[in-house]
C-alpha cells in the first residue's frame, strides 16, 4: 500500500502579491506611523523590496508621501527636491523640546495679548528667502548620526542655519485656547505653507512663537502636495490593502510620473533608440528647468536629459537597450 503525501505551501508564499510594475504610488500617510513603516507595508503590497520614499514625514504628520517602486526609485532624488505644501496648526504660548506636540514642555507663556495683526507681522518676517535653524530632533546627520538620535542619547545638538524659501505662509483661523499645555491662555493659528525642500514647518512654528515672545510649537501637520503630486492623487493604506491579492498593485506609470515632475521632450524613433544605448542626441528647445523627461513615440519614458552645448545627454536611462 502506497501512502501519498502532500505538501502545502507556506501561508507567506501563498499570500505574496504579484510584483507591481515600475512606477510611483502616492500615499496619504496616517498619523502614528513613520515613513519607514509605510515603505515596509508597501514592499509587501507591491511584492518587491525595491521601494523607497521621497521625503520623510514625522509620525504625527499626515498626507502626501510619494513612494517609488522598481525603476521609479531612481526618480525619487528629483521628487525629494520639489517644493511642498502643508496645512498646519501652530499653538502660540508654549515651546517644547521637539517643536511639536510630542515633545516635553519647555516654557509656557500667556499668549492672550497676541493679536491677529501681531501674528501677520511675525509671519511676514518668516516668508521669502530666509535662514532657518532646523529642529534639533530632525533627521539631519551630524558626523554620520541622525540629530534626533543624538538628542535621545542626551546630547545637546546645535544645527547650523541653512537657506530655505517659504514662498507662501498664509494665516487662516486664529482662535483662543483657554488653557494650553502649560495652563496659560494660548492661541491656535491655522496656516498654509508652501516651501522649498529642506524647510521644517515645526521650526517655523518655533520661530513664530519666539518672534512673538510667547513660544510656539506645532500641533497638527498635513502635507497636501509634493511637487506635481497633490493629495487628490493619494490613496490611504486601507485602500491599498484592499487591492485584490492576485492582482499587481496599480501604480502611476513611469512616463506619467515623469510628466508630473519634469519638462517633457517628445522623441523621434531614432532619438529614442540612440538614448536607450546611452548616446547623445541633438539639443532640443530650451526649458525653464532640467533635467527633461524624454518620451518615446509610444509614450514610454526613455531617459532624463541634460543639455550640454549643442547636444543633450542622458543622465538616467530607463529604456532597455
Amino acid at each position: 500500500m502506497t501512502t501519498r503525501t502532500t505538501t502545502t505551501a507556506p501561508v507567506s508564499d501563498r499570500a505574496r502579491r504579484p510584483t507591481a510594475p515600475d512606477g510611483l504610488v502616492v500615499v496619504d500617510k496616517p498619523a502614528g506611523c513613520t515613513s519607514h513603516d509605510v515603505v515596509a507595508r508597501m514592499r509587501r503590497l507591491a511584492g518587491t523590496r525595491k521601494v523607497g520614499h521621497a521625503g520623510t514625514l514625522d509620525p504625527m504628520a499626515t498626507g502626501v508621501l510619494v513612494l517609488g517602486i522598481g525603476r521609479a526609485t531612481r526618480l525619487l532624488t528629483y521628487v525629494v527636491g520639489a517644493d511642498k505644501e502643508y496645512l498646519a496648526t501652530i499653538r502660540l504660548g508654549a515651546s517644547t523640546t521637539t517643536d511639536d506636540a510630542e515633545g516635553e514642555l519647555l516654557v509656557s507663556s500667556d499668549a492672550s495679548g497676541v493679536t491677529r495683526d501681531d501674528v501677520d507681522r511675525a509671519v511676514a518676517l518668516l516668508t521669502g528667502a530666509i535662514l532657518q535653524v532646523p529642529s534639533s530632533v530632525s533627521a539631519i546627520k551630524i558626523d554620520g548620526q541622525r540629530a534626533y538620535a543624538r538628542v535621545r542619547a542626551g546630547e545637546e545638538v546645535e544645527l547650523a542655519a541653512r537657506p530655505v524659501t517659504v514662498s507662501e505662509f498664509v494665516v487662516g483661523d486664529v482662535r483662543t485656547v483657554e488653557a494650553g499645555i502649560g495652563g496659560a491662555p494660548a492661541l491656535d493659528v491655522d496656516v498654509r505653507v508652501v516651501c522649498s525642500s529642506g524647510t521644517y514647518v515645526r521650526a517655523l512654528a518655533r520661530d513664530l512663537g519666539a518672534g512673538l515672545g510667547v513660544g510656539g510649537h506645532l500641533t497638527a501637520l498635513r502635507r497636501t502636495r509634493v511637487g506635481g503630486y497633490p493629495l487628490a492623487m493619494a490613496r490611504t493604506l486601507d485602500e491599498l490593502e484592499a487591492w485584490a491579492q492576485d492582482v499587481p498593485l496599480d501604480v502611476l506609470p513611469l512616463a506619467d510620473a515623469a510628466r508630473a515632475t519634469f519638462p517633457v521632450r517628445e522623441l523621434t524613433a531614432a532619438e529614442a533608440t540612440a538614448l536607450s544605448y546611452g548616446k547623445r542626441i541633438e539639443a532640443g528647445a530650451p526649458t525653464l528647468s532640467e533635467p527633461v523627461a524624454a518620451l518615446s513615440p509610444a509614450g514610454d519614458l526613455v531617459a532624463l536629459l541634460e543639455t550640454n552645448g549643442e547636444h543633450a545627454r542622458p543622465v538616467l536611462v530607463f529604456a532597455p537597450a
